[in-house]
């Protein structure tokens, strides 16, 4: 069975289409996907999509690219984190790339989603972009080791993929793997031990080839799973055992 680990199946492109999604995740044997918050006030449809699927589970988090949101506090993570089907605390980190200028209240929410992390013992996703230098300080100085996570839809440096692991986090590839011109991140998934590897969608975006372009879903996880497969000259099968008891490693809340 393969789990894509980090999917948006609440966004309403994918939402309106959730038999046909689980049917193909069937077909391709997908058993599992993590829907991943992105904000506060759409938590709750998100959370009312799991509850009603029992292949899909949640995190709760506001992403670093929601400047005019509503702000997350500990306690609210800790409350929502309750849930049986949330599993995860994020998306959280930093993204220098889209939003510029003063950026201190984007620090400030990832400190408190690594508190609300060590808190529940929930591990992080953690979404860096144009940002590791600061991403991996805020890391260490908050003691995100306590509660470990992943570093989701990874598209950094070898040195920053050992940084993350030296904290106790895995790396999660997307279908950016699969992209002609990855080369320096298929030399990362070519080097990484398999025993920290994570695979996902990111979907609806980063379909991965041969669907590039078109709208994702967790069905095409099965993709990044091949290509990684031929970067390690491996079988699919090994990626795929892997990454799924990777999976139910990380997010231990499951087998509670």
């Amino acid at each position: 069975m393969f789990v894509d680990s980090h999917c948006h199946v609440d966004f309403p492109e994918l939402a309106a289409q959730m038999p046909d999604i689980l049917q193909r995740m069937k077909n391709n044997g997908v058993g599992r996907a993590l829907c991943v918050s992105v904000n506060l006030p759409d938590w709750p449809g998100l959370l009312s999509l799991v509850e009603q699927h029992e292949e899909l589970y949640a995190s709760v988090g506001v992403h670093p690219d929601y400047e005019d949101t509503v702000e997350p506090s500990v306690d609210d993570l800790i409350e929502r984190s309750a849930h049986p089907k949330v599993i995860a605390i994020g998306e959280t980190g930093l993204d220098y790339f889209r939003l510029t200028g003063d950026l201190s209240w984007q620090r400030e929410r990832f400190r408190t989603h690594i508190r609300a992390a060590r808190h529940t013992k929930l591990p992080l996703i953690i979404h860096t972009r144009s940002s590791s230098e600061d991403t991996l300080n805020i890391m260490k100085e908050e003691g995100a080791q306590d509660a470990r996570g992943v570093m989701h839809c990874f598209t950094e440096s070898w040195e920053v993929a050992q940084a993350s692991m030296d904290l106790g986090f895995y790396i999660s590839f997307s279908g950016i793997v699969t992209f002609k011109k990855a080369t320096e991140l298929q030399d990362v998934a070519r080097r990484m031990p398999l025993d920290r590897l994570l695979i996902e969608t990111d979907s609806p975006y980063l379909a991965p080839v041969p669907h590039r372009g078109k709208l994702n879903d967790p069905s095409k996880v099965i993709h990044v799973a091949e290509m990684i497969a031929t970067l390690r000259g491996t079988t699919v099968q090994e990626i795929e055992e892997a990454s799924t008891s990777n999976f139910y490693n990380l997010f231990n809340k499951l087998h509670a």
